[in-house]
């Protein structure tokens, strides 16, 4: 039963979250499932460590797909976008804890970007 309220509150959550909120949700998991892939790695749990850095890369290709192509950053984004899969697969075909650390750095400064970011428009949103 526990397990049913957490999914209902998470559905809840995500559908009543703001483009920038969603976008940050999905960068903490990036970031949860980053962290457990370099432990799974340190732990030579291989199977975890693939599971988890498969979970980033889809959030990475997420990130892709939704991503404004019109915008200044866009074609910026897709480039580092793109190297993150690339890090990301040479970490689980290694099974190398250096390149998810370093593509974790990168998630959790473009986390703190967007939140930083996200602030403004929803003062904004708030006083309209």
């Amino acid at each position: 039963m526990l397990q049913a309220q957490k999914n209902r509150y998470l559905d809840n959550s995500v559908q009543t979250a703001s483009p920038a909120q969603l976008l940050i949700m999905l960068y903490d998991g990036a970031i949860r499932f980053s962290k457990a892939a370099i432990l799974a790695i340190k732990e030579g749990k291989n199977e975890d460590a693939h599971r988890n850095l498969v979970k980033v890369q889809d959030i990475v290709a997420e990130f892709e797909i939704t991503l404004d192509r019109n915008s200044e950053v866009a074609e910026g984004l897709l480039k580092l976008y793109e190297y993150f899969k690339t890090r990301l697969r040479e970490a689980n075909l290694k099974k190398d804890v250096v390149p998810v650390e370093e593509v974790l750095g990168y998630l959790t400064e473009l986390r703190e970007t967007w939140i930083a970011a996200a602030k403004p428009v929803a003062s904004v949103q708030r006083s309209s």
